[in-house]
């Protein structure tokens, strides 16, 4: 899947792109755990055990149920992003995280705008996300394709004390795109 000349989206391929894949994971649940602690001083997660517990459990981000994939930017991958199923209609979007060094190239908006063809074309009807509150620019993403705030979802991975410092952001697919 090709978005533009310079990033193009694809499949994750587990057996060949694991290494990047834990990389990117396990730098984005750090980045979340030094900024929570700065910002709210608490940390959410344990990252080498919550980045243990998405390996072990990435088949829930592949077909039928999931997607994984990848951004390219001449030939390396930088940037990532997943859904999962909630029920038969509500898919969850995951771990998307553009490594720092290639932000502001479109990727995570190309990111965004496949995962979301890949949720209608099986057959979601609604893509639900839980984001930190301190990560406003992609709070200003999601919103620009036509997310809208919700209250807290009972299937949030999260633990329930933590729900005041993020925003949960939902998108009625059969009304987007």
């Amino acid at each position: 899947m090709r978005n533009n000349s310079k990033i193009e989206i694809r499949h994750t391929s587990i057996t060949d792109d694991i290494h990047i894949i834990k990389k990117l994971w396990f730098d984005y649940l750090v980045w979340v755990n030094e900024e929570m602690q700065s910002l709210c001083g608490l940390n959410p997660h344990i990252p080498v055990e919550t980045l243990k517990k998405d390996i072990d459990s990435i088949d829930k981000f592949q077909p039928p149920q999931g997607i994984l994939l990848t951004a390219i930017y001449e030939n390396k991958i930088c940037g990532v992003g997943s859904f999962k199923k909630i029920n038969t209609e509500i898919c969850e979007i995951k771990r998307m995280y553009i490594d720092p060094k290639f932000r502001r190239l479109g990727a995570g908006r190309a990111i965004l705008k496949a995962l979301l063809i890949e949720a209608r074309n099986m057959n979601y009807n609604r893509v639900r996300l839980d984001s930190p509150k301190f990560m406003n620019s992609a709070h200003s993403l999601y919103r620009s394709i036509g997310f809208q705030n919700i209250e807290a979802y009972t299937e949030m991975e999260n633990p329930e004390k933590f729900k005041d410092y993020l925003l949960f952001m939902e998108l009625d697919l059969r009304q987007a795109l």
